[in-house]
């Protein structure tokens, strides 16, 4: 049998640290990357995982983007590791690439599966949770704060047109993490967007690691504040309270103490110290972060279902300072956040 051909699309640290997985455990991989400096890098030296327990060295097959027209074979499986708001355009730059009985699964945060969906269809789109965390600054090493052991995987398909496609995804997420497959992938995804709108952007407005920011005073009551917003909206969605993170069906039971228990169970299983979020590494290189696709989904949908949703708005409106250049991240920002979040 003819060995799949696996693309990761999108290898910056948390692409990159799957797909070196990958290549160690001798599958077909091809990293694509956006950024040329770390591609050359991968190409003179190889690609590094520095990890707490263990580092890891592999000499990938890689492509510039622009790279990507002169593909003659095509990929069984794409892992599509980039921004929520990078989907489409990502999924139609691979789709002529992508194998008749291929799939694409979005390794991302966010709901952008359906964007995906939209491109190559629901029999060849995966809905995929990821939490790992890494960093690179560096072109060609990556610092994976979390290895294999610590990062975790949902899986699962938007229609039964693609169930065939779970394991075979599963499967590979698993040489990076523990997986689950899950029935209801977009239910699972919004509860890791609860989480997320808890943690990623809360976090990184006060320019600190994840446990660090945590600590400052009036903090945990605006992330759980955020994540209880995301939750009731979701619920209007129509979005049951699903398990992840190990969550027990009894702890998920508990409504109201739901999001406490889900960011306690962050902390204590996925959070090291030093961690930052995606958002404080995309706004500490100048670039435009998942904001609008994370709080800013919770404060859309919420405005269509009639959910208020003052401290997720409250985090997008500092947010979208920070992107313009009038703010700074930095913790007295603590204080911006509640004056606006707490202002009626």
């Amino acid at each position: 049998m003819r060995a799949q051909k696996i693309a990761v699309l999108g290898s910056g640290a948390n692409g990159a640290s799957i797909g070196a997985d990958l290549i160690r455990d001798g599958l077909d991989v091809t990293l694509i990357e956006q950024w040329p400096a770390h591609v050359e890098a991968m190409r003179a030296n190889g690609l590094t995982i520095e990890m707490p327990e263990t580092s890891l060295h592999v000499e990938p097959r890689t492509m510039h983007l622009c790279e990507v027209a002169t593909l003659k074979d095509k990929f069984d499986v794409v892992l599509l590791v980039m921004k929520a708001y990078d989907s489409r355009w990502a999924s139609q730059l691979i789709a002529p690439y992508l194998a008749e009985d291929g799939v694409i699964a979005g390794v991302q945060n966010g709901m952008a599966t359906q964007a995906i969906a939209d491109v190559v269809g629901t029999e060849r789109t995966m809905g995929t949770v990821i939490e790992i965390s890494s960093t690179m600054y560096e072109p060609g090493i990556v610092q994976r704060h979390s290895g294999p052991a610590r990062s975790w995987f949902a899986v699962g398909a938007l229609g039964p047109e693609a169930r065939r496609h779970e394991q075979r995804v599963g499967e590979l997420l698993a040489h990076s993490g523990t997986v689950a497959y899950v029935d209801d992938i977009q239910s699972t995804k919004w509860m890791k967007l609860v989480s997320n709108s808890s943690v990623l952007v809360t976090t990184a407005i006060l320019g600190l690691p994840m446990l660090d920011a945590l600590a400052v005073d009036g903090m945990r009551s605006l992330m759980v504040g955020a994540g209880r917003e995301a939750l009731a909206t979701g619920a209007a969605l129509g979005h049951p309270v699903l398990p992840i993170f190990g969550l027990t069906p009894d702890e998920v039971s508990r409504r109201d103490e739901v999001v406490d228990t889900l960011l306690d169970k962050l902390y204590a299983g996925f959070v090291l110290p030093h961690a930052t979020t995606t958002v404080l590494q995309d706004w500490t290189k100048g670039r435009h972060s998942e904001v609008d696709d994370l709080n800013g989904r919770v404060v859309a949908e919420g405005a269509r279902a009639g959910v208020p949703t003052p401290v997720n708005s409250a985090v997008v409106e500092v947010a979208r300072r920070i992107e313009r250049g009038e703010l700074a991240p930095a913790v007295e920002n603590v204080a911006l956040l509640q004056s606006l979040a707490f202002q009626k």
